[in-house]
């Protein structure tokens, strides 16, 4: 399997000027480059802190390996191993659907495996290639119709904090303890988790699920997930939504805490279109990949959002993103509004799709 490295120029839109000084500084270079092509849809993106790529191949195209690497020649290869990345044998090795993965800065890659009859995190460290750990993630922090989508790694107050998207009591955020391994459903129900009743139209067609008559506007929750640097701040939102909260990580941590003290603590960071992923810089700047725009934009400290790098096709539903070590942000991007999941049942995604990468505005720390 072989991927394209290549650079795009013309075609890109960057946004700047007096009125956007503040919140988007110009950046060095505001080129939009391609850094891979690739014949499959990918998921999500981690970078490690020696520049590894590592992404997941997107569940709705039903892939054979569910996570890939990017290899230096251009090449992908199953990773951690065919074995790893394939549906799990009788061993018990294996992954069912990922979509969530990040990097930690000892470059351990933690991988959100939400297929299976339990749900399981898998820490892999690509400096001694070895497995770290597993922790499932069983009732009732997964709930029936449970979807973990996203996750954000926080070392400080070693905890995971989790996307569902769904379940039977509604979306929420599941706080994984890796001192204990146990994990909670907290903030359910509460409004910055739940979809807004917001269309999402991409490429002049509403994004729909189900099928045929059946077939509905989507409304979906919670979705994007990230921490800061300094794991100070949680910020997340929902994918129907044009709101970005946060929380503090202490404070999502923190098991004493009462529902209700949980839920005055969340607090609102500023504007967002309906999205997919997002990531966040060292000064406070949200990325957030723009599906209705083929456009990734950036919510500032001010809480405005703006268009910040925009591609018709190279762009074209971007969906995770991830800081690199090199001041660049990294993104996939997989046609998902075409696949026959959000598209009324007819597949109408087709190769290429694409691995991109930008300047970002302030200092990118890997692991975001």
């Amino acid at each position: 399997m072989r991927a394209t490295v290549i650079a795009v120029a013309a075609g890109t839109a960057l946004l700047s000027g007096a009125s956007l000084a503040e919140a988007l500084p110009p950046l060095p270079d505001p080129q939009l480059e391609v850094v891979a092509t690739l014949e499959e849809g990918p998921g999500n993106i981690a970078v490690t802190p020696d520049g590894r790529i590592i992404f997941s191949h997107h569940q709705f195209y039903g892939p054979e390996y569910r996570v890939m690497e990017l290899r230096a020649d251009g090449g992908v290869v199953p990773w951690p191993s065919e074995a790893w990345s394939s549906a799990p044998g009788e061993d018990g090795i294996g992954l069912n659907a990922v979509l969530g993965l990040r990097s930690d800065p000892a470059g351990v890659v933690w991988l959100l495996d939400n297929g299976g009859d339990v749900p399981k995190t898998v820490a892999w460290n690509t400096a001694t290639d070895t497995l770290e750990r597993v922790i499932h993630i069983p009732a009732p922090a997964t709930r029936p119709g449970s979807l973990h989508n996203d996750l954000a790694v926080d070392l400080v107050n070693q905890a995971l904090y989790l996307a569902d998207v769904g379940g039977d009591t509604g979306p929420a955020i599941v706080v994984v303890d890796l001192r204990t391994g146990q994990s909670r459903r907290v903030l359910v129900g509460h409004p910055s988790v739940q979809a807004e009743d917001i269309p999402m139209v991409v490429e002049g067609r509403p994004v729909l699920l189900g099928e045929g008559a059946e077939a509905a506007p989507a409304r979906i929750g919670l979705n994007p997930i990230t921490i800061d640097p300094s794991y100070t701040w949680v910020y997340y939102g929902a994918m129907h939504g044009d709101d970005i909260w946060r929380i503090r990580a202490r404070d999502l941590a923190d098991a004493s805490l009462s529902e209700t003290e949980l839920a005055e603590r969340v607090e609102r960071y500023g504007d967002k279109p309906v999205s997919d992923g997002i990531s966040v810089d060292a000064a406070g700047h949200i990325y957030v990949t723009d599906v209705e725009n083929n456009a990734i934009g950036v919510t500032g400290p001010s809480g405005t959002y703006r268009i910040y790098v925009q591609h018709d096709e190279h762009l074209a539903w971007a969906d995770g993103i991830s800081a690199g070590p090199d001041g660049w942000m990294y993104a996939t991007v997989n046609k998902l509004n075409r696949s026959a999941v959000l598209n009324g049942g007819d597949e109408l995604s087709e190769a290429p799709y694409y691995i991109v990468r930008f300047r970002a505005v302030d200092e990118a720390v890997p692991g975001r």
